[in-house]
């Protein structure tokens, strides 16, 4: 399970309205399953259909993480047209076995929607995401 706060949510929520028609992305650091803070990150790829971090947004973001005590624990991004589900370009991407996948689906971007997946060896499990 991931836990994310309602205003953390919207912020996302936010980005990916704002950055559509292309995929919006960012990473999420806290602690204990916690999200505490959200990064949101450039995608150089300036892609509908793909999105790829800004590599020294990224450098300076791990940095930032480290210094503050906290640890990366979840990567979002939104899909502009489809279902919040790894599509095999994601799941071909997911390097971090250990953090938590987040997509936003904009097909209803009135009422945006989100799920969590764990990507382990190209295997892909839903985990809960509670939003409070």
């Amino acid at each position: 399970m991931i836990i994310l706060k309602k205003e953390l949510f919207v912020q996302i929520k936010t980005q990916c309205i704002k950055e559509f028609p292309n995929e919006a992305c960012g990473i999420l650091a806290g602690r204990d399953a916690r999200i505490e803070r959200v990064y949101e990150m450039t995608n150089v790829d300036k892609s509908p259909a793909s999105y790829f971090m800004d590599a020294k947004e990224q450098l300076r973001v791990m940095k930032e993480i480290r210094n503050l005590g906290l640890e990366m624990l979840g990567i979002y991004h939104s899909h502009v047209a489809s279902a919040a589900y790894p599509s095999a370009h994601d799941v071909e991407m997911a390097f971090y076995p250990d953090v938590s996948y987040i997509i936003i689906s904009l097909k209803n971007r009135n009422n945006p929607s989100a799920k969590s997946f764990r990507i382990i060896d190209g295997e892909i499990s839903e985990e809960e995401l509670k939003i409070e």
